[in-house]
């Protein structure tokens, strides 16, 4: 069992920066993901790390503005998301991923964190 707890959401200016950390309770050692849904209801893979953090995969529309990160030793995964666009508000959630394949998320989800990318 694991439960997962996002935060570091919030309202933001085009081109600003944002923090997001996943709190990870129980069992650390999976690949983890980000995934975000937006307002049309659509569920995106962001971005991956496998469990050692030595690998990462990134969604096309992310790459260069995102970086993925974990701290095992704080059970964390975290999300640093610069030049955000209005594109990107969603809210967005983490969650364990299939260790060969970072798109496929598992069953364990957390509540989400919001994102908003105003102008």
């Amino acid at each position: 069992q694991v439960q997962l707890a996002e935060s570091g959401g919030g309202l933001v200016r085009i081109g600003g920066s944002l923090r997001l950390s996943c709190a990870v309770s129980g069992r650390a050692f999976y690949a983890m993901g980000w995934f975000r849904r937006t307002t049309e209801k659509v569920r995106e893979f962001v971005a991956g790390i496998d469990w050692d953090g030595d690998t990462t995969k990134y969604a096309e529309f992310v790459k260069g503005r995102f970086t993925i990160s974990r701290d095992n030793t704080e059970n964390t995964l975290a999300l640093q998301m610069n030049d955000l666009t209005p594109e990107d508000t969603a809210r967005y959630y983490c969650t364990v991923v299939d260790a060969g394949d970072f798109t496929r998320p598992g069953t364990w989800w957390g509540r989400g964190t919001q994102v908003t990318v105003s102008s």
